[in-house]
């Protein structure tokens, strides 16, 4: 069986440092707005494929976020959902946004439910792995030989940076006109903890590890590269560090992708490197992310995993969103919150063989394959998992 979509995800994925398995499995879902709720119910139904197959039960409760949180109860997450999210040991979350609530002030819009989560569970390094199978080498837009057998992780910064620096805000000027203000902010803890990540995954990987900033024109940046060379010597001689310029690194990542294996960075340019990366595979709609805390007292590593296609508006309730990406991110929770390798590399062969099979959500149509809706590519799946499970 092709095994590449365990590659990005598999490698060293569960065994980062304090790491372990759950005695009780306590899952929370989010499956917010858009095609989010369709993509989750497929989900579901592989968790209930686990009941019944693998003998494996979750404790899990389901809660609304984003917009639908906001028609229901006027904010976009509220305290409560937010303390079930501390009790879990893993969230499962779908999309939020939409244009309905374009029009809403900053503190209502649905994007606040993630980053309160993000900020309320101290998930400060999000994994965005992007990997080319073999099955889908020709629906990226760049030529198969560039992108055959792409295999890189994009560990970005998600608690710091401009998103959440101080001071923030839109003011008017004398003159009536007005300015908007965002802060770029970096400490040198927040820089080693996601340093150590990129580093740990590296280590388990290929060794590699590339560090993204704007050193040349930012101050932030300047430390984040002082901060991240000076815990690779310390920490991790072993691993190959490099550095990259953002914008150099958004034209080699088109150039030639492969010659990364782990790149580490901040929040800004994470956000629009590892979107850049994505599509490098084909589609939003096949990738998986893991948005990862730091340990408690009693050893707990909160976590959040989520697709990172969006709420897709346009497509929402018409049955034809690639649900892949959300049970691939089920799979990376099974790995990095339950240890559960074995479960979640059949989930990701089973993604695979559905390919392989010539199966196509809208998203990754290719001429000479059979389009199938949400509901048909779920069920193509549970038959794969069957059939490995047998």
């Amino acid at each position: 069986d092709c095994t590449a979509l365990s590659g990005a995800w598999g490698r060293g994925a569960r065994r980062l440092k304090g790491d372990g398995m759950a005695s009780n499995k306590k899952l929370l879902v989010l499956p917010g707005d858009g095609i989010g709720p369709e993509v989750m119910r497929e989900v579901r139904r592989v968790i209930d494929w686990m009941d019944r197959r693998r003998a494996v039960t979750f404790d899990l409760e389901e809660d609304l976020v984003g917009g639908a949180a906001m028609d229901a109860r006027g904010v976009p997450i509220t305290e409560a959902t937010l303390d079930k999210a501390k009790r879990a040991d893993a969230v499962l979350f779908g999309a939020v946004g939409g244009p309905k609530w374009d029009t809403l002030g900053f503190d209502k819009r649905p994007e606040i439910a993630i980053l309160s989560l993000r900020k309320e569970l101290g998930l400060f390094a999000n994994l965005r792995p992007a990997t080319v199978l073999d099955p889908l080498v020709d629906a990226s837009t760049l030529k198969p030989d560039v992108v055959r057998g792409l295999d890189l992780m994009i560990v970005r910064e998600s608690t710091g940076g401009i998103y959440f620096g101080q001071p923030r805000g839109v003011e008017t000027l004398p003159d009536g006109t007005k300015r908007g203000f965002n802060t770029e902010v970096y400490t040198t803890p927040e820089i080693e903890r996601v340093a150590r990540v990129g580093f740990e995954l590296a280590r388990k990987r290929g060794n590699k590890l590339c560090s993204v900033e704007k050193a040349n024109v930012m101050e932030s940046g300047l430390l984040w590269r002082q901060t991240v060379t000076a815990v690779g010597a310390a920490e991790f001689p072993d691993v190959q560090l490099s550095h990259m310029y953002a914008d150099n690194c958004a034209m080699q990542l088109v150039r030639n992708p492969r010659q990364f294996d782990v790149i580490v960075t901040t929040n800004l340019f994470g956000d629009l490197l590892s979107d850049l990366a994505s599509m490098l595979t084909g589609s939003l709609g096949m990738l998986a992310s893991a948005t990862l805390g730091g340990l408690d007292e009693g050893g707990k590593r909160h976590a959040l995993y989520e697709p990172i296609h969006g709420s897709a508006p346009d497509i929402a309730g018409r049955g034809i969103a690639n649900p892949l990406a959300q049970i691939l991110s089920f799979a990376m929770l099974l790995r990095y919150s339950f240890g559960m390798e074995e479960d979640a590399s059949l989930i990701e062969r089973a993604c695979t063989k559905v390919l392989s099979g010539g199966f196509r959500t809208a998203d990754i149509m290719q001429p000479g394959m059979a389009k199938v809706s949400t509901q048909v590519m779920g069920e193509q799946l549970l038959r794969e998992l069957d059939k490995l499970a047998a």
